[in-house]
């Protein structure tokens, strides 16, 4: 079976509106254990922060832009081997939605097709009643402990936040054109 490690950013439970974050984003990545951990120390290098587990946030600053660049890019190492489901919560909430996180992982499925386990960042709202309802087996793990989900993470975090700035009406336009192959077909492009 073929694992996607999988990872989201602006989960804040049931609360859709009003919360910090106005955007979902659920990441999947296809990457050997070898490639993501190669992914993950190429960043380290070149970011060098001293935190121990490197998040979307180090890569969203000015000074790393270029390293933001080459990760998304045609020469970075997650291009065709990952897709971004991305929501606007206010509206995933019009359309009657009251779980985003069982709609986003069913979504992998139809990306990624039949066939795959699902390694995912801990996550309490992924309760055993909604983990049946999946049609693959979902296996947690902590982020920092798998290079795949800490892809995931980076690709999930940098959506949001590209996606929130675009909605404040402060778009980045080079960021938009490289997350736009990463969406699944059902992520509102609207958003980028």
């Amino acid at each position: 079976m073929r694992e996607i490690a999988c990872d989201e950013s602006g989960y804040e439970g049931a609360r859709l509106v009003g919360g910090v974050t106005d955007v979902f984003a659920h990441a999947g990545v296809e990457l050997t254990i070898d490639a993501a951990a190669d992914c993950v120390a190429d960043l380290r290098r070149r970011i060098r922060s001293p935190a121990q587990e490197y998040k979307a946030n180090h890569l969203l600053r000015a000074k790393h832009r270029g390293t933001l660049l080459w990760l998304l890019g045609a020469s970075g190492p997650v291009l065709g081997h990952a897709h971004v489901h991305l929501v606007d919560k206010s509206v995933f909430l019009g359309r009657g939605g009251t779980d985003l996180l069982v709609p986003a992982l069913l979504e992998a499925s139809r990306v990624w097709g039949d066939g795959i386990t699902v390694v995912h960042d801990r996550q309490n709202a992924l309760t055993p009643d909604r983990l049946a309802a999946l049609p693959f087996p979902v296996r947690f793990v902590a982020s920092g402990d798998d290079a795949r989900v800490q892809v995931a993470d980076f690709l999930a975090g940098v959506a949001t936040r590209v996606a929130s700035q675009a909605r404040a009406g402060r778009p980045d336009p080079e960021l938009a054109a490289l997350l736009r192959p990463y969406l699944t077909p059902t992520s509102d492009p609207l958003l980028l």
